[in-house]
């Protein structure tokens, strides 16, 4: 059986890029963001929790093979692509609606924030699970990672550090983002970062509905 550290110099430019993935801005970072943020360091980590189970539901989806299966049928990916625009598009215009809610009428209850932590897992979930770009991300981070001849264990072991590192990104910004500062910037320019949030959440949304597989 192969040494499994012989692959790392394999292994490594795409750990490389699956990290640039993770970091880099998108709709579940700006989700754990948005949320942490405005609700708290319990609803961050409940929202980051729920997309790093999507992100790890398409890891092991691709380790298994079933990234290539769904490639293959491509309705069924049109059809995930639909569902995760029009979600995105629900997004925008809930935070539309709360941007345009004044101060005194968010401190009288006008605004929502008491989510169940089955709730902001649903919808942390949710937000990675109908994006068919992450399981394409998936499926070409493992190609670019593994030979034809890796073990099992080789895709165990990739699987594991690339969902390790995901999950403690995920967290990380769940907890920077529910800091005391966040929240102070956060009350002062409550209606700018909403507004901020629509807009990002509709041109996804968009995107996601108008791009090809």
């Amino acid at each position: 059986m192969p040494d499994i550290f012989s692959y790392l110099p394999v292994i490594w430019p795409a750990y490389m890029a699956y990290l640039i993935t993770v970091l880099s801005p998108g709709p579940a970072n700006f989700a754990i963001m948005g949320t942490a943020i405005s609700q708290g360091r319990r609803a961050g980590l409940v929202i980051a929790l729920g997309i790093f189970c999507g992100s790890l539901t398409w890891g092991i989806s691709a380790a298994l093979g079933l990234a290539a299966l769904l490639r293959t049928y491509a309705f069924t990916l049109e059809i995930i692509k639909i569902i995760g625009g029009i979600y995105l598009i629900y997004l925008a215009w809930k935070a539309y609606r709360s941007a345009r809610t004044a101060d005194a009428a968010l401190a009288g209850g006008a605004a929502r924030t008491d989510y169940t932590a089955r709730q902001l897992w649903l919808r942390g979930y949710a937000i990675h699970i109908t994006n068919p770009k992450a399981i394409l991300g998936w499926l070409a981070i493992m190609s670019l990672g593994l030979p034809a001849d890796a073990p099992p264990s080789m895709i165990a072991t990739m699987l594991g550090i690339f969902s390790t590192s995901s999950f403690v990104i995920f967290m990380g910004y769940a907890l920077l983002f529910s800091t005391r500062h966040a929240l102070r910037v956060y009350k002062s320019a409550r209606r700018w970062i909403e507004g901020t949030m629509a807009v990002f959440y509709s041109v996804a949304g968009v995107k996601l509905l108008t791009s090809r597989i």
